[in-house]
């Protein structure tokens, strides 16, 4: 496993989609060349190229028409969707060249036509094929599901998606509600044998893996997602129908995205940087004022998708996820950013970004927030730059408190390989002083500065309280963060609710140690670090 999230963590979503669903495409065409197909090799490549000039041609005329900075990736993994759902036929067929330019410019403009406050509402693909066969006639076939040799294949791939996304919880209960309402819709059928044609003859995996995840029309947190999962599980089954119109996979996921945008946070945002400033070795925090001064409405802890538009965007792309470092309770929105030598093109342009540039940010997500009741006692773990939700966390609890509104109990650890690396001290003594928050400054690497080692450097970096982002307040620990040391610094642990946020190996050892100590699963709350998305 430490080999796959190597992997997942050097990749961004939408590459790992897009390198999956070409390899389904090319496998596809091996397996038509040798009879485990029944698809012309030749007639699916001429409809993958065809779709992927068709797309990106209709993405680049929309963004230019309504002045939006086109998205690339996104019109590319959309063509490979629908080679993938689309029976490929010989060229020469006039109605099935019509059916794709149609479902091409139908997948296109939904974003840009069908869109409240640049929000998109529809899954482009799934649009696409409701679209166009009410026009043009052909239906999508959705052949990527129902064919054995390939299962594996999509079964694999998927997995990783989901992995990497961090989204089980919607895939299999999607999956679960699809089982359900196929055997509801079947009574007189052994229930196995449904069970069995659903997982053969169908395109369930693919489904779960990649089109109800699609980020921008999930809805933004857990109990939502559940919901949307079910909803479109239960009308997957072919059998589900109204009078005498059956139920499709596309139609069964746009009455989910139509849910999903009725519960989830409305449009993008244009920001502005108004400030940037190094607060840690290689760390850099921006500030942006958002566009009309209309405020982003989320919780401490959530993360928003930033899109910036640049030339020779690499490998992974020019949209990343990243933690909201501000307090809803600051105007302007807060970004902590780690830097490393060679930075993507992404980070390159972030990082040369100057006062007065612009960056898009939308669809508002995550679940690790604070606890609703303001009694529940804390406990925040975090691991380098997974500092930056409790930066918003830290500072909502101080803000609130200093108004009189609601006093939380909170205990921060924060490891870093050195104090170098430490970012947002201020922001913890402000707390510390105003709250009497407690932070534990756990240091694994060389100490205070990178020649520098041991005890000795890190008392000489606390000589100096305040400067050089030395903190005023807190405690220094030579070492990891280990059941020992939180059991003598946190003497009630075990009636606290523990929050970690990290890389997934730190996020992963720290959990097994939380758990070594006899705390409830449910008590321990790992984010989903956006960042490594």
């Amino acid at each position: 496993m430490n080999y796959i999230d190597n992997f997942l963590n050097r990749i961004t979503m939408y590459r790992l989609v897009m390198y999956y669903l070409m390899i389904l495409v090319g496998i596809a065409a091996i397996f038509g060349a040798i009879g485990w197909l029944p698809y012309n090799p030749l007639n699916l490549l001429f409809e993958a190229v065809f779709l992927f000039i068709a797309c990106w041609a209709a993405n680049g005329i929309l963004a230019a028409f309504f002045g939006a900075h086109p998205n690339s990736e996104s019109a590319y993994i959309t063509s490979l969707i629908l080679t993938l759902i689309i029976s490929p036929q010989p060229p020469l067929s006039q109605n099935y060249i019509i059916f794709l330019i149609a479902a091409a410019g139908a997948a296109m403009g939904v974003k840009y036509i069908i869109a409240l406050d640049k929000k998109h509402i529809f899954n482009p693909a799934a649009f696409a094929v409701a679209a166009s066969a009410l026009l043009s006639g052909p239906a999508a076939s959705w052949w990527v599901g129902g064919n054995l040799p390939l299962m594996a294949f999509v079964i694999a791939g998927g997995f990783l998606v989901v992995r990497k996304i961090q989204r089980f919880d919607l895939a299999l209960t999607f999956l679960a509600a699809a089982f359900l309402s196929d055997i509801l819709t079947h009574p007189t059928d052994n229930p196995l044998v449904t069970v069995q044609k659903a997982v053969l003859h169908t395109p369930l995996f693919f489904f779960a893996s990649i089109m109800i995840t699609e980020p921008l029309t999930t809805p933004p947190t857990r109990p939502w997602r559940i919901e949307y999962g079910a909803l479109v599980g239960l009308l997957f089954s072919p059998a589900i129908h109204l009078g005498q119109y059956y139920s499709t996979p596309e139609l069964a996921l746009l009455v989910g995205n139509i849910f999903s945008f009725a519960v989830s946070p409305k449009g993008k945002r244009v920001l502005t940087l108004t400030k940037k400033k190094e607060v840690g070795d290689g760390i850099y925090d921006f500030s942006f004022a958002t566009d009309g001064g209309r405020r982003i409405k989320f919780a401490p802890g959530q993360y928003l998708e930033w899109t910036l538009a640049h030339e020779k965007s690499d490998g992974r792309g020019n949209r990343r996820y990243f933690t909201i470092a501000s307090s809803p309770t600051e105007p302007q929105v807060r970004l902590g950013v780690k830097f490393y030598d060679p930075s993507s093109s992404f980070k390159k342009r972030l990082r040369d970004m100057r006062p007065g540039e612009t960056i898009i940010a939308g669809h508002l997500a995550g679940d690790f927030i604070l606890p609703r009741d303001t009694q529940e006692k804390l406990v925040f773990i975090a691991g380098g730059i997974g500092i930056t939700p409790f930066r918003s966390m830290v500072k909502y609890i101080t803000d609130t408190a200093r108004q009189g509104d609601e006093r939380r109990d909170a205990v921060l650890f924060y490891s870093n390989r050195s104090t170098d690396e430490i970012a947002y001290a201020d922001v913890f003594d402000e707390a510390a002083e105003k709250t009497g928050m407690k932070t534990i400054y756990a240091i694994t690497g060389n100490g205070a500065g990178k020649s520098k080692g041991g005890g000795a450097a890190i008392k000489e970096f606390m000589r100096h309280p305040g400067e050089k982002g030395a903190p005023a307040y807190g405690v220094f620990h030579e070492g990891r963060i280990t059941a020992d040391l939180i059991k003598q610094e946190v003497p009630d642990w075990h009636e606290r609710t523990f929050y970690i946020s990290g890389t997934r190996a730190m996020t992963t050892a720290i959990e097994k140690i939380l758990l070594h100590m006899g705390i409830p699963r449910s008590r321990i709350k790992i984010d989903f670090f956006p960042g490594f998305v």
